[in-house]
């Protein structure tokens, strides 16, 4: 990556630098980062303007759902990182269920401009997500990263992050389940 990232948390003020990123399809198909915070059937219903609302009126309401990366002044990337009990969905997970009682942060989503895909812009966010997690006081965070394949994965369909980036941030596997192995990867801040 030839300049400097700044990773800034999203705040209302920040608002018109989210949807500029997410560009018209909210992101992914209209998601607006609502997919772990709905059922399915609820992010089925509001796929677009209704998501974008409600991750407007997330932000609106003082919390900071995740960090933006930008570049030049550019916003360029985006991870979602928060309490694991905001994302309900994530809750209802098998695969990806609670490792233990213990109260953990949750990274559960990266988003980066085409143009600026594999640069370092998802290994910079987590980096800041963990600075940022630490700050707010958490103990433990976690992440959902897509296993190893030998064949690339499309782009699309790495929005959880992959697992090399959480292993270069010292994130460890706490367990893995489910038929493709799927890890929930752990790092003790405390």
């Amino acid at each position: 990556m030839n300049t400097a990232l700044e990773i800034l948390s999203l705040t209302p003020d920040r608002w018109g630098d989210i949807e500029k990123l997410f560009g018209s399809k909210g992101a992914c198909g209209g998601c607006w980062c609502m997919w772990w915070r709905q059922s399915r059937s609820e992010f089925e219903r509001n796929k677009g303007e209704a998501n974008r609302k409600a991750f407007f009126e997330i932000i609106r309401s003082g919390e900071e759902p995740g960090l933006i990366a930008y570049s030049d002044g550019e916003p360029v990337g985006w991870i979602c990182v928060g309490p694991r009990g905001r994302f309900p969905a994530l809750e209802r997970s098998r695969v990806l269920a609670r490792v233990d009682d213990e109260p953990v942060w949750s990274v559960v989503c990266f988003f980066i401009a085409k143009g600026h895909r594999r640069q370092g812009v998802s290994k910079a966010l987590l980096e800041a997500a963990v600075k940022h997690s630490r700050t707010k006081g958490a103990d433990t965070i976690e992440g959902y990263p897509l296993p190893r394949k030998k064949e690339r994965t499309p782009d699309a369909f790495a929005w959880t992050g992959m697992e090399p980036i959480f292993e270069e941030a010292g994130f460890e596997v706490a367990i893995r389940r489910g038929k493709t192995g799927r890890g929930v990867w752990r790092l003790k801040l405390r």
